[in-house]
């Protein structure tokens, strides 16, 4: 067993891991656009609703990929609507899955992220904000593959293609994932109802067990496809070039502990402890870009709310 300090030895392997990266696929990121999180607190105070609002914008996007990469099919259209401009989803289909536990990882997936939409527009009543429009195409002009190219996973002029295969999929999952459990950690300080707060912890623990399945299968099918943890660790590398200059993300490849290799299938920093992101840096992320902006990427008319704005990187 590893000893204290060999683990501190795999933390400071995982950091050093990513710092050429951060300096190099930073430029291509804002090239190409990026993914970002903005933190609204700092310029206006927020209301729960505001913040639970921010947290509906991205389960709309995850529940969109999702239900279509699982079933073929999106959101009914009674789960789209609300305050805010409504906008429809570009690209999107199901997945011809070849390997029966990811298409089952993905229909309870699925279900899991429109639950979610339910859940948010129900406690936010007639506040909760509609669908903004959603860039999940999988072809030249789509937001997985700008995201795909900055980060190195195809070429400046490749496409990427999140419902072609398993292991596509399980990429583009991989994107999302991450970021949503950064998302509502980072979040959850400026909530007060403590009701809400409980939900969104709820939330939360949800999106971390879907992070660890996504990452414990790429991390699993890694090991007769190394390429597939190269192109995770790629992805990881762009969203931490996105969010700022703090390094809070990580792939899948392992790393040396004491003369032995040790997965990396949880995130944590040097406590043990999962990374926060703050809104303007999730949404940096989704919009594809290091800039203080508000549209692009997966939501290319922005997100609906008052929090829409990304952080400046």
């Amino acid at each position: 067993m590893p000893d204290s300090a060999e683990m501190i030895e795999a933390f400071d392997a995982r950091a050093k891991r990513r710092d050429f990266f951060k300096t190099v696929v930073g430029a291509a990121v804002v090239g190409a656009g990026g993914f970002a999180f903005a933190n609204a607190a700092s310029a206006q105070a927020v209301t729960d609703a505001d913040v639970l609002n921010f947290a509906l914008n991205l389960e709309y996007l995850e529940a969109q990929f999702y239900l279509f990469a699982a079933t073929g099919a999106g959101l009914p259209a009674n789960q789209q609507t609300g305050t805010g401009t409504q906008g429809g989803v570009t690209g999107g289909r199901r997945v011809i899955f070849t390997d029966p536990i990811v298409a089952q990882y993905a229909q309870e997936i699925a279900a899991d992220e429109a639950a979610h939409v339910a859940f948010l527009r129900t406690a936010l009543g007639t506040a909760a904000v509609a669908q903004p429009a959603l860039n999940i195409d999988g072809g030249p002009n789509g937001a997985f593959t700008a995201a795909a190219r900055a980060a190195g996973v195809v070429p400046a002029t490749g496409v990427f293609d999140p419902y072609a295969s398993d292991e596509a999929f399980l990429l583009g999952a991989y994107i999302f994932e991450d970021v949503g459990v950064t998302a509502y950690k980072g979040a959850s300080p400026l909530i007060t109802n403590k009701t809400f707060l409980e939900a969104a912890a709820g939330i939360l623990a949800v999106e971390a067990y879907h992070a660890a399945i996504v990452r414990t299968t790429l991390y699993g099918k890694g090991v007769d496809t190394p390429a597939l943890r190269t192109q995770a660790d790629q992805i990881s590398n762009a969203r931490d070039s996105l969010d700022g200059t703090t390094d809070l993300d990580q792939g899948i490849s392992p790393v040396t502990v004491g003369g032995q290799l040790q997965s990396n299938i949880v995130p944590l920093d040097g406590n043990g402890l999962a990374f926060s992101r703050t809104t303007g840096q999730v949404l940096n992320i989704v919009y594809l870009n290091r800039a203080a902006v508000t549209m692009g990427g997966f939501f290319p008319a922005g997100v609906n709310g008052t929090i829409r704005t990304s952080a400046a990187n």
